[in-house]
């Protein structure tokens, strides 16, 4: 059952009457979501710094905000590791401002700079673009990090629900080229499948939060009309993937009350088969999204916090917590 303070919360937001975001055009959907999110957006915690710079893209400048956790003061003489962060949205909404207090405050929790990436979005920009920017931005952490005190080498990728799918992509393509491969892989209810008619799919189609229509919207959106090679490549569904040996250990964070939970399920499987060490955390009383709860839920601030825990523990000593 969905947790008590959870559900509340979720009560709120559908008492201002927002229409589903797969029944509005990308704009609108996007101006909703940034003002349903300040109903439950806290002021993001302080920080020792936070910065807005940008990377060179394939179509222009790609913008990044840089925060720098209090442990670590501007001039500290010590690299930290570094989160890129792929947010969640569908493909299509989200923004540095939508997440920016989660962000923040994984800086200052996992004591590790976090770099929040502002991808290109969908429909105008389906795929291969968000993962062209991710590409992008990396090479730019690779080369430029240790002027904002970032250590190139300790590098975790990281992302919830589309940014999952961002975070996987990215690695699959560091795998098969040969190139220094990320520490670790923190996954947060992601999209792994495109597969809706999963049980979990089937039990939370109109589960709050997500809903399965809204999920084939943004799918469609991302990878663009049915049969084309997007819905066959595994940067872009990654539990399409024949072969995951070469990937970086993952915590996986799934919750019941998410048609995407089947996804994360069948991706620990499929590292756990190739010998690749992951974690499953499963959320028995949350829904997608649930990071939004944590200062209102119990459950979801455990969440949170275990989250943060893989965080820190991949970034400093480069293994999964215990």
């Amino acid at each position: 059952m969905l947790h008590p303070q959870a559900r509340a919360l979720i009560d709120l937001l559908e008492e201002r009457g927002v229409p589903p975001m797969h029944t509005l055009s990308p704009i609108e959907s996007r101006r909703l979501y940034r003002e349903r999110r300040h109903l439950v957006q806290p002021d993001p915690p302080q920080v020792a710094q936070v910065q807005s710079l940008s990377a060179v893209g394939p179509q222009g400048a790609i913008p990044l905000r840089l925060y720098r956790p209090r442990l670590a003061a501007p001039g500290a003489p010590r690299d930290l590791p570094v989160l890129i962060y792929f947010h969640g949205g569908g493909w299509v909404l989200g923004s540095c401002e939508t997440h920016d207090d989660m962000c923040a405050e994984m800086a200052d929790q996992a004591d590790c700079v976090v770099v929040l990436v502002d991808y290109r979005r969908a429909p105008e920009h389906p795929h291969p673009a968000q993962l062209e920017d991710s590409l992008k931005v990396l090479l730019w952490m690779r080369s430029s990090g240790r002027a904002f005190g970032i250590d190139p080498d300790r590098i975790v990728g990281a992302g919830d629900s589309a940014g999952g799918q961002m975070t996987v992509g990215l690695a699959l393509v560091l795998r098969d080229h040969g190139a220094p491969q990320l520490r670790g892989q923190v996954l947060i209810y992601p999209v792994l499948g495109a597969d809706v008619n999963t049980p979990s799919y089937i039990r939370n189609a109109h589960a709050p939060c997500l809903t399965k229509p809204e999920m084939i919207f943004y799918l469609d959106c991302f990878l663009g009309p049915k049969g084309n090679p997007n819905w066959f490549d595994p940067r872009a569904i990654p539990n399409l993937a024949y072969d995951v040996k070469g990937l970086p250990p993952a915590y996986i964070s799934v919750a019941a009350h998410d048609p995407l939970f089947d996804d994360g399920v069948i991706f620990y499987e499929k590292l756990r088969a190739a010998g690749i060490p992951a974690i499953l955390k499963e959320e028995p009383a949350l829904a997608h999204s649930f990071m939004r709860a944590r200062h209102v839920s119990e459950p979801a601030k455990k969440g949170f916090n275990g989250i943060v825990e893989a965080l820190r523990s991949l970034g400093h000593r480069e293994v999964l917590p215990d």
